[in-house]
């Protein structure tokens, strides 16, 4: 019988061989650091184009408000079609009312629709 304090000796101590956990380790990290990167440019992308989008209901909006001035012969939904387009996004609304012009654009990111709106005119005009 053996004492209760002694631990027992007669089993094979057993090696544990750790050789390549590194190797594991840094291709792991590669991989989360790969991952994130990927999810930052997508964010930003998404980021640069919504500013753009913007930037087009801008231009779309002041380009009819030139043609309802008399600066640019044509039509003023017509012009602000040519310059939604040349943006790269869809004009969806346009109206006019006196010398204020609203226009409405859309653009398709990530999957998802972006639409942003502007309109130019007098600062006292009302819509």
């Amino acid at each position: 019988m053996r004492p209760l304090g002694r631990a027992v000796t007669d089993m094979p101590a057993r090696q544990v061989d750790d050789r390549g956990a590194g190797s594991i380790l840094v291709v792991a990290l590669i991989t989360v650091a790969a991952a994130a990167g990927l999810s930052l440019a997508t964010v930003a992308h998404a980021l640069a184009r919504s500013q753009q989008v913007t930037a087009a209901a801008d231009a779309s909006a002041l380009g009819a408000a030139d043609v309802l001035l008399g600066w640019v012969p044509g039509d003023p939904c017509a012009v602000a079609q040519k310059v939604a387009a040349a943006h790269a996004a869809r004009l969806t609304e346009c109206r006019s009312e006196g010398l204020t012009v609203l226009v409405r654009v859309e653009v398709g990111i990530l999957g998802m629709t972006v639409v942003r709106s502007a309109r130019a005119g007098p600062p006292d005009a009302e819509w």
